[in-house]
């Protein structure tokens, strides 16, 4: 004897076939009016999925062959022109460095002039003119010297950045550009580069 329940899922299946069978025919019919269209518009079906599959293998390829190596290539590059912006960086800052030690050996030689002359008066108005004359003398000569030295080692220092600078300059055209640079071309912007330090 079927029960209540028995009866409404029995009835549950029932509903849901007749629900399911025009479901079906809407589907058969759209997958119809598709192949019309498809027919209508000389669509091969085969053809065409092979020519998807195709292109993507091309696509694949080419982004694994091609697309790859020139983004590892711009990386490159772009590391490269980082560099080149570091040493210049560097560059700077050594020549800022220079500078000042430039001015600090110029202030203890004017100093040191100074305390000499200033030793040399003192002396100068306990002894005879004579004496007196002798000692300025002898300061004038030391900080003459003092100044010679002081502008001797500018000189040196000078040279120094000009040949540290125009190498940097050479080793960063190298990297930058790639190229391997001859002698000549050492020379050219050893060259070029002392005549911009120089104005």
């Amino acid at each position: 004897m079927p029960t209540a329940r028995g009866v409404r899922a029995v009835a549950a299946v029932n509903e849901g076939v007749t629900m399911t069978v025009p479901s079906m025919q809407a589907v058969a019919e759209g997958s119809g009016q598709l192949e019309r269209i498809a027919t209508t518009f000389g669509v091969d079906w085969p053809h065409l999925i092979a020519q998807t599959v195709s292109f993507g293998i091309v696509c694949a390829v080419l982004y694994l062959l091609a697309y790859k190596p020139i983004l590892q290539m711009l990386e490159a590059r772009r590391q490269q022109i980082a560099s080149g912006l570091a040493n210049a960086e560097k560059i700077k800052a050594e020549l800022a460095r220079i500078a000042a030690e430039r001015e600090a050996v110029l202030m203890r030689a004017d100093a040191e002039g100074k305390q000499l002359i200033e030793e040399a008066r003192v002396a100068a108005a306990r002894v005879q003119a004579s004496e007196t004359r002798k000692a300025i003398a002898a300061a004038e000569q030391i900080l003459i010297r003092a100044r010679d030295a002081a502008a001797r080692d500018h000189a040196r220092m000078l040279a120094d950045v000009k040949h540290e600078v125009g190498r940097l300059v050479v080793q960063t055209t190298a990297a930058v550009t790639g190229k391997i640079l001859t002698a000549e071309d050492h020379v050219r912007l050893a060259e070029e580069t002392a005549s911009r330090l120089a104005s």
